[in-house]
């Protein structure tokens, strides 16, 4: 398999998967604080839309259109 059919695979089953959620959420760690006795952990929570979902669907369907034209 080509690199391109790969990426536009992943692409395509990326975007399937969040429009399929409506949008991911997910959570990393931050920097622990210690401050003496206190010790403080903090989490942040980011979200993928489900805009940047379909965007992922045309883009992965576009490079396996584009890529079957060219061979």
């Amino acid at each position: 398999m080509r690199p391109k059919t790969i990426t536009a695979g992943i692409l395509i089953v990326l975007g399937i998967v969040v429009l399929g959620y409506s949008g991911i959420t997910y959570k990393t760690r931050g920097t622990p604080v210690d401050i003496g006795p206190l010790h403080v952990e903090t989490t942040r929570s980011h979200f993928i839309p489900p805009v940047a979902g379909a965007v992922s669907l045309v883009g992965g369907i576009m490079l396996l259109v584009l890529d079957t034209k060219k061979a």
